[in-house]
C-alpha cells in the first residue's frame, strides 16, 4: 500500500497524514468513505450467523428495567419490529471472505493491533448505551442509520450493577447521523453512543490494545519457555535446546552456610541466588519477538481451515500460474529473519518471497518466482496448502 496515496476510506487523507494527526489523537467522520457500500452480509445472514456454536455472539437490549444482556448462540433473535435491541456478531472476518477482505483496506495499520470485525444489527432504538473502548475503532455503517453522539470527556466512571459497561454521566460533545458507507474513527476512551434510527448494521473494525500486564506477563512466560528447553538432558522437558538461552540447570549450592539458630528465616544467599539466576535470563528483542510473533498469530478458537480437497503437491516445483493466497483466518508476521504463522515459528526464515506473502497475502505464481523458491520454502508452503493456511487458485 502506497502511505502517501491520497484515501476515500480516510476522507482524502494519506494514511501516513492520518496517523499523524488522528490516530490516538482525535475523533475524525469521514461521509462516504467506502460510496455505495454494500455489506457482504446481509441482516438476516447476520441472524443466522449468531445461532452457530463457534461465534461469539451478544444480545443487548433495554427496557423500563434497564439494560441487559444474553450471550448466544441465539436460537432466535427478537423481531425486527420490537424496538431497543442489538445483536453483536464477534470476529465475523473469520466466517466471511468478503468481511475479512474489507479488513485488508486498513493494513496501513500493522496486523499486530488489527484485531477483528464485529458487525452489529439493530431494531430502531438499538444500541449498547454510552461507553468507551479501550482501543482503536473504526465504526462504518453498513446499512441504515445510526445516530453517533461523541464525547472526548475526562469522567469515564461507569453505572455500577450494570450487566455491561455504561458511562454514569455522559455529555455529547458532537452528533452525527451516519449513512450507509459513512465512517467514524474513535481512538481509545473516547466516549460515544450510538442508537440505530431504523433497521441498522454496523461493522466495527477494532485494533488489539494490550495492556503492560499482558506484554509483561507473556514475556515471563516465553522466558520460561527458554529456561525449561533448555534444560536439555539435565531433566528438561526437551531433549536439546529449542529456543537460544542460558543454561539454567545447575543446583544450588551453600557450601559453609554457618549453622543457624533462626530456622524459619529465608537464607540471604538463597535470595541472592535467586535473583542472579533470573538476571540470567535476557530480556532481549529475540526473546520479546518471539513471544509476540507466536501470541499475535494464535489464531482465535473459532477459526476454521478448510484445506482444498486437490492442492498441489509441489514435488515439481511451484505452477507456472495461478495464485497462493492466505486463508482468511491465517495470520503471519515476521521480523527480521523470524517468521510466524499460526501461532507458530515457521520452519524457514524469512525471505523476501514470504516476507511478500505476509504483507500482500498473496503471490503471483510465476517461473521466475519459482526460481527464487527453495527446497525448504516449497515444502513450507506445500504443508500449509494441505493444512489448509494456504490456496491455490488456478488462472
Amino acid at each position: 500500500m502506497n502511505i502517501d496515496h491520497p484515501l476515500d476510506l480516510l476522507g482524502g487523507l494519506t494514511p501516513r497524514v492520518f496517523m499523524q494527526r488522528y490516530w490516538q489523537r482525535r475523533p475524525l467522520l469521514i461521509r462516504q468513505a467506502i460510496p455505495g457500500f454494500i455489506p457482504s452480509l446481509s441482516i438476516a445472514d447476520i441472524r443466522q450467523l449468531v445461532k452457530r456454536e463457534e461465534v461469539e455472539s451478544r444480545l443487548i437490549w433495554h427496557d423500563a428495567n434497564g439494560w441487559n444482556m444474553k450471550s448466544g448462540p441465539f436460537a432466535r433473535l427478537p423481531a425486527a419490529r420490537r424496538p431497543n435491541w442489538t445483536a453483536l456478531a464477534q470476529s465475523v472476518d473469520l466466517h466471511d471472505d468478503g468481511t475479512a477482505a474489507l479488513m485488508q483496506q486498513f493494513r496501513f495499520i500493522a496486523d499486530a493491533r488489527l484485531d477483528d470485525a464485529m458487525i452489529s444489527i439493530a431494531s430502531p432504538g438499538g444500541g449498547v448505551g454510552p461507553h468507551f473502548d479501550s482501543y482503536d475503532v473504526f465504526l462504518l455503517q453498513a446499512h441504515g442509520r445510526r445516530r453517533w453522539r461523541i464525547s472526548q470527556q475526562k469522567d469515564l466512571s461507569l453505572e455500577p450493577g450494570l450487566p455491561l459497561k455504561i458511562l454514569r454521566h455522559f455529555q455529547a460533545d458532537e452528533e452525527y447521523v451516519l449513512e450507509p458507507g459513512d465512517m467514524l474513527y474513535l481512538p481509545p476512551h473516547a466516549a460515544h453512543d450510538g442508537v440505530a434510527l431504523d433497521d441498522c448494521m454496523t461493522i466495527s473494525i477494532g485494533f488489539r490494545a494490550p495492556t503492560q500486564a499482558a506484554l509483561a506477563c507473556g514475556m515471563l512466560e516465553a522466558a520460561n519457555d527458554q529456561v525449561m528447553a533448555n534444560l536439555g538432558d539435565n531433566g528438561g522437558l526437551y531433549a536439546s535446546p529449542v529456543i537460544p538461552g542460558p543454561s539454567l540447570a545447575a543446583t544450588y549450592k551453600d557450601a559453609g552456610e554457618p549453622a543457624t539458630e533462626t530456622p524459619a528465616a529465608l537464607p540471604q544467599r538463597l535470595v541472592d541466588a535467586t535473583l542472579a539466576a533470573i538476571n540470567k535470563i535476557r530480556f532481549n528483542e529475540q526473546l520479546a519477538a518471539r513471544f509476540l510473533g507466536i501470541w499475535l498469530t494464535e489464531p482465535p478458537a473459532s477459526a476454521y481451515f478448510e484445506p482444498a480437497d486437490q492442492a498441489p503437491s509441489f514435488d515439481q516445483g511451484l505452477p507456472a500460474s495461478g495464485v497462493l493466497a492466505l486463508d482468511r483466518c491465517t495470520r503471519m508476521m515476521y521480523r527480521n529473519r523470524q517468521l510466524f504463522v499460526n501461532g507458530e515459528v515457521a520452519g524457514v526464515a524469512a525471505s523476501a518471497v514470504l516476507r511478500r506473502l505476509a504483507d500482500e497475502r498473496r503471490l503471483l505464481c510465476t517461473p521466475a518466482l519459482a526460481r527464487r523458491l527453495n527446497d525448504a520454502e516449497l515444502g513450507v508452503l506445500a504443508q500449509w496448502l494441505e493444512d489448509g493456511w494456504l490456496h491455490y487458485v488456478e488462472d
